[in-house]
């Protein structure tokens, strides 16, 4: 299950940060510190939820 969290993590990584930096640049918020926190907080989320995932499809396919 570690190497598919990982996987999992690299795609759901990528799209919780993209969503948190463009909701950062949809709401104008000035300066550099909101986009780069906007993207340790996805980075950060992606971590628990691609763990539950790879946990879910381990389960389904076991």
């Amino acid at each position: 299950m570690n190497r598919l969290m990982w996987i999992l993590h690299a795609v759901i990584s990528t799209t919780l940060m993209g969503i948190g930096v463009t909701g950062v640049l949809a709401a104008n918020l000035p300066g550099w510190k909101p986009i780069v926190i906007a993207a340790a907080v996805g980075f950060i989320i992606s971590l628990p939820a691609s763990y539950f995932i790879a946990r879910k499809i381990q389960h389904l396919t076991s």
